[in-house]
């Protein structure tokens, strides 16, 4: 869980920072709007929805920006068209990859992942060639010194979570939630004054491929290359690389 554990983090510190700002803000409109066109655009009763526009606000997005996207997946406001497209392939060392991309040019898209890939060392795989190595779950991040771990647990496992993770060798629990009791375990530790320090609906893999040196460092390059291509929504990984390497990636 490790590789996830800080990668996730490193990501959600990069979408926050000014060089990324741009960028992140494209990347969260598409997926309002595409949350919005598919189960409409009260928050309140589309939980994709509400989860886009807390990220949004998350790395500050302007309330302007964010109800234009939505009047743009509902309609109400002209706008490209975008559909939803997940990708499977692997990385150095065989590390699986799910990606996940929203487009209005799905040839392109293809075309510039598939490009990305075989750059870094990877390539694209069939549909269903990676999927089993993951699961859907609810994922957030708890830091170690802000709670004891008994009464971590009282509070999300009653909340519904499925498990709590504590390895010895991280600053932070993990709690994995189904993702249908995500948003419930979000708000009980809200109510109980509980900080997270990040939590989202992912997908979190099964297994884990150590990597090492050359392999590991690519790996880094490819993912931030992947998130750095324009269509790519998100992407998820099994790779588990060492401390020292990824202290390198700011």
């Amino acid at each position: 869980m490790s590789g996830h554990s800080k990668w996730s983090q490193i990501k959600h510190k990069k979408a926050a920072t000014d060089s990324k700002k741009g960028k992140a803000f494209s990347k969260l409109s598409r997926e309002i709007s595409v949350a919005a066109r598919i189960g409409g655009g009260n928050a309140e009763m589309n939980a994709r929805l509400r989860l886009a526009m807390e990220k949004a606000r998350e790395v500050n997005m302007p309330s302007d920006n964010i109800k234009r996207a939505i009047q743009k997946g509902t309609g109400e406001l002209p706008g490209s068209q975008y559909e939803e497209i997940r990708y499977e392939g692997y990385g150095p060392g065989g590390t699986a990859l799910i990606i996940d991309a929203t487009t209005d040019n799905k040839t392109r898209t293809v075309s510039e992942i598939r490009h990305i890939l075989s750059k870094q060392g990877g390539n694209m795989g069939e549909t269903g060639s990676v999927a089993w190595v993951f699961d859907k779950k609810g994922y957030i991040l708890v830091d170690k010194k802000s709670i004891d771990e008994d009464a971590l647990m009282s509070v999300a496992l009653d909340a519904g979570a499925e498990d709590i993770r504590n390895d010895p060798e991280e600053d932070n629990y993990e709690i994995i939630t189904i993702p249908e009791d995500f948003k419930n375990v979000k708000e009980s530790l809200e109510k109980q004054g509980i900080k997270f320090n990040f939590g989202e609906i992912t997908m979190l893999p099964k297994s884990h491929v150590k990597l090492q040196a050359k392999e590991a460092e690519q790996m880094l390059r490819l993912m931030d290359a992947l998130e750095d291509q324009d269509d790519v929504q998100n992407v998820y990984a099994n790779f588990d690389i060492p401390d020292e390497i990824m202290a390198k990636v700011k």
